[in-house]
């Protein structure tokens, strides 16, 4: 399969914007995997295990960082992973190299809010902690639907917000940070999904914790119903 790339689109500016996001993980980089890598592993296999069981070859990783979960996807499958950091690419593309990953076509720099791929070109695409950290969610929602075809599916693994008890307060403290850490702590669930696409979605728990929710989500044409 060819992909076209045209010029991606300019975004407008956010409080959390591309910048701030290359800035945040040009410093992650270097530790992402030590760091978060463990208490992120179960709800990355989880997800792309899930990926593994769908119809369909062509996959699109949102956000693929370090390539964490690069060796977990099954052979038969062709994956393109995108980031917008050029230096967690660049780890990716080692990891992909050094221990022969043969399902992966392409490791890019791209915009997640402004992908340069045509339309209808995946099976799926899965975006794993990738949605708190985008400036504007619902474009990325959006691009991720362009990009799918109608029947496939779009995954996400992510922390969201609580909605009562200490979490909630932390989660909120940590808020104005957010242009630092590169992530939004306080990340609700509407600020991803729709009313009509959360009831259309499958939500799961994934441990620890029960931390991280892995959302499956079929691409429904315009009139369709799942």
């Amino acid at each position: 399969m060819s992909h076209a790339f045209p010029t991606p689109r300019a975004a407008p500016k956010a409080a959390l914007d591309a910048e701030a996001v290359r800035a945040a993980y040009r410093r992650w980089a270097g530790v992402y995997d030590t760091v978060f890598g463990g208490v992120s592993a179960i709800a990355r296999r989880r997800a792309v295990a899930e990926v593994n069981r769908l119809p369909g070859n062509a996959i699109l990783e949102v956000g693929v960082g370090t390539g964490l979960a690069l060796p977990a996807y099954a052979l038969g499958k062709r994956i393109t992973g995108i980031d917008l950091s050029a230096e967690m690419l660049s780890r990716a593309r080692r990891r992909a190299a050094e221990t022969g990953l043969l399902q992966v076509e392409a490791l890019i720099e791209m915009d997640a809010e402004a992908m340069a791929f045509e339309d209808g070109c995946f099976d799926a695409a899965v975006a794993m902690f990738v949605a708190s950290v985008v400036p504007h969610p619902r474009r990325l929602m959006a691009e991720m639907r362009r990009v799918v075809r109608p029947g496939g599916h779009l995954l996400f693994v992510n922390h969201f917000a609580a909605e009562r008890g200490p979490r909630w307060w932390v989660e909120r403290a940590l808020a104005p940070a957010s242009r630092a850490l590169g992530w939004h702590p306080d990340f609700a669930f509407d600020a991803l999904l729709t009313a009509e696409e959360r009831a259309h979605a499958q939500l799961s728990s994934v441990p620890p914790f029960g931390l991280f929710t892995l959302i499956r989500l079929p691409n429904l044409a315009a009139g369709e119903t799942a």
